[in-house]
């Protein structure tokens, strides 16, 4: 993998967090799936019938995706995750293993089965159906980071505190009970940045629209984010003074698993590079997006293979003007590539 190839652009020397001695660049911790994804599905399968998909992927999903993504960037990646000891566990740890993820900070349990999720894409969308038992208890002593991305569930993290976690990324999973309780907010107090989507912001919020709810998430944390998904997202960074809004960008989407975990891993990695808020928007945005060309969640991710070839595609052919332009701080950030 080598060294991180976004830190080696003039625009990364902009940012203020080096990495740390024995750390890494982004240490991350939550909650780890077994992904079967199935795709190509016009209308959800109807009890006592049997339905054919077209397309299917799988790979380590929940906290992975943000593992995975991160790792193709470049960035040396720390993981913290509970895995069963059994067939679906053992794949997770081998790919993430492969995909250079350190998982120093994992563990194994042989007595816990590594909970899975089936996802069926159809309708431009997809429904989850996840099953499994509450995680063993997983001490945790994370390494000196530049960033750190962590699920923010109903119980506190022990180990958040006093730890050299560098900027405090919050990522967040549906709330099964629909209350969206808002106690949630006053635990970001810890947090650089809040990443929900705008269904999510707005429950959360208690407002009725994205606008309304990304200003009220700056008040809790310096870098509020609300995803809109084909509409784009929209920013308020505090400790920058930038707004932005930044538009989707047009692709034949297959499947969107784990496109919101993309999106915002790219954005970890844009913020570490020290970009302006609006390149770091449509960086996340263009990452998440080619993501949705494959099935499945970690392993779609472009990486920066993917994101060189798509920027050669466009500037080779009669694009969009407005993409063209948006997107033309791309040149500065490649880092050279080996092969073709």
């Amino acid at each position: 993998m080598g060294d991180s190839g976004i830190a080696r652009t003039d625009r990364a020397a902009q940012t203020n967090t080096a990495l740390p001695a024995d750390g890494v660049d982004v240490f991350v911790s939550g909650l780890l799936f077994h992904d079967l994804v199935l795709t190509g599905l016009d209308r959800p399968p109807k009890p006592g019938t049997e339905t054919w998909t077209t397309g299917m992927g799988t790979g380590p999903g929940g906290i992975a995706n943000f593992a995975v993504t991160l790792a193709r960037l470049g960035l040396r990646v720390g993981m913290a995750a509970a895995f069963g000891d059994d067939r679906y566990g053992r794949d997770c740890w081998e790919t993430l293993e492969a995909e250079g993820v350190d998982l120093s900070w994992s563990r194994r349990f042989a007595d816990w089965t590594t909970p899975v999720t089936v996802s069926l894409a159809y309708d431009g969308d997809r429904a989850l159906v996840s099953h499994g038992t509450t995680p063993p208890d997983l001490p945790v002593a994370p390494p000196p980071a530049r960033a750190t991305v962590l699920h923010v569930g109903p119980e506190p993290i022990p180990w958040l505190d006093g730890a050299d976690l560098g900027l405090v990324f919050a990522d967040l999973g549906w709330d099964p009970s629909g209350q969206w309780a808002p106690d949630v907010l006053v635990r970001l107090a810890r947090y650089h940045a809040f990443l929900p989507n705008e269904w999510e912001a707005m429950a959360y919020t208690r407002t009725d629209n994205p606008e309304a709810a990304v200003v009220r998430l700056a008040e809790f944390v310096p870098l509020a984010v609300v995803t809109r998904g084909a509409d784009g997202v929209i920013a308020i960074d505090g400790s920058t003074g930038e707004t932005a809004s930044v538009t989707g960008l047009p692709v034949d989407a297959v499947d969107p698993t784990g496109a919101g975990d993309v999106f915002g891993a790219s954005l970890v990695a844009a913020t570490l590079a020290g970009w302006p808020l609006a390149d770091r928007l449509r960086f996340a945005n263009l990452s998440a997006a080619l993501s949705l060309r494959r099935p499945g969640g970690s392993l779609s991710a472009p990486g920066w293979t993917g994101i060189a070839a798509w920027w050669r595609s466009v500037r080779s052919s009669s694009g969009d003007p407005r993409i063209l332009r948006d997107y033309a701080f791309l040149s500065d950030v490649i880092p050279p590539l080996e092969g073709p």
